[in-house]
């Protein structure tokens, strides 16, 4: 048997997220169906994150075993081939048995976009979260700053039915960029938690309004209490950019 790494990327606004799910269109599945095509089998393939409706990926990796003798170049023409416009496979390398897409990362980077400008986007419809109101980038830097190292993000995690766990992720790059009229939120961490980097974003956009100052930062972090930070912001300008293994 072979263990496959590919690293794929998509355009999420078409998808109810990665994994699959009844009455609903998922990434997963896609990608099943074109393996499906092209291997004549649908072996049990792993992600290495599980994305939220709306959200996007711009590198994201799928192992599988199979003991399909396909070389990996050309199982990324063929899929390709069967895969739908907003999804395309990048690459596709051979790993080690014990290689896992997600257990074996080490890490992931996202970018969360913005268009900051009075008039919307027509081309970004879905893709970028409008925001129309004036932003101070160095601010949000300022803010965004209080974000790295180690840090308990139960504040920045949205409440479910899981178990509760560790709720410690160390984050290793917090940064806010303006280019034109957009501005980017990238966050590089050795994990996250649920909807971690949509409230890290809500509660920058909050400082954008003045109701939180970057001061605020530590104390919400600490309280670890999911009240106390700002609020989910919407998957449509929420990307996977990188993932690290």
């Amino acid at each position: 048997m072979r263990n496959l790494l590919l690293m794929i990327g998509y355009d999420g606004a078409a998808y109810h997220g990665w994994q699959v799910q009844q009455n609903a269109r998922a990434v997963q599945e896609v990608f099943q169906e074109a393996l499906q095509n092209v291997l004549g089998e649908r072996p049990d393939i792993k992600g290495c994150s599980r994305t939220d409706t709306g959200v996007h990926a711009r590198e994201y990796g799928i192992s599988f075993r199979t003991a399909h003798r396909i070389p990996c170049h050309r199982l990324v023409f063929a899929l390709n081939r069967f895969l739908p416009p907003d999804m395309a496979v990048f690459s596709c390398r051979e790993m080690p048995e014990d290689f896992h897409a997600r257990y074996s990362c080490k890490g992931k980077e996202y970018v969360y976009e913005i268009w900051n400008s009075e008039i919307r986007s027509p081309f970004l419809e879905g893709r970028a979260l409008h925001y129309r109101y004036p932003m101070d980038a160095a601010l949000l830097q300022k803010a965004a700053t209080c974000y790295l190292g180690k840090h308990d993000f139960t504040s920045f995690c949205t409440v479910d039915k899981r178990e509760r766990r560790n709720m410690e992720r160390t984050v290793t790059r917090a940064e806010v960029v303006r280019s034109g009229e957009m501005v980017s939120f990238t966050v590089s961490a050795d994990g996250f938690l649920y909807n971690m980097v949509r409230i890290m974003t809500g509660t920058l956009l909050r400082v954008a309004q003045g109701k939180i100052s970057p001061e605020d930062l530590p104390q919400i972090l600490a309280a670890k209490d999911r009240k106390a930070a700002g609020p989910t912001a919407p998957a449509c300008g929420l990307y996977l950019n990188k993932v690290f293994y």
